[in-house]
């Protein structure tokens, strides 16, 4: 038996606004909005497999503490890429401030937060 990922639910501010820079960054698309449970609004966005689902409810708020000392907290979303430094260029023309870069056995890596205090680590194999 083989199990794939299909998606990752997260709760943002602004599910569109989420999902443009998304697209910018990695290339992705929106496959699907449109409202969504307790008066909210959803945007999923990602390639022809997996996607991000982009959730904001009537009222978020933020918690204030770190995911990796919360159990259950999101500690970072992995994302492939062929081209570390192009992918890393559009990371900071989207207003966001690369750190941690890391080259280790079998690649290459840098970890970046959204607006929404999200973390993503992009690493590249090639």
């Amino acid at each position: 038996m083989t199990a794939t990922l299909e998606h990752i639910n997260l709760t943002v501010r602004d599910p569109k606004l989420t999902a443009a820079w998304l697209e910018r960054v990695f290339g992705w698309e929106t496959r699907w909005e449109g409202a969504a449970m307790n008066a909210g609004y959803t945007v999923h966005v990602g390639d022809a497999e997996t996607y991000l689902a982009l959730y904001a409810p009537q009222a978020a708020k933020a918690s204030g503490e770190s995911s990796y000392t919360t159990v259950g907290g999101l500690n970072h979303v992995g994302v492939v890429v062929d081209d570390l430094d192009a992918v890393e260029a559009r990371v900071r023309e989207a207003g966001f401030k690369p750190k941690n870069h890391g080259d280790y056995e079998p690649g290459r890596r840098f970890y970046f937060h959204d607006r929404d205090g999200i973390e993503f680590e992009v690493v590249s194999y090639t």
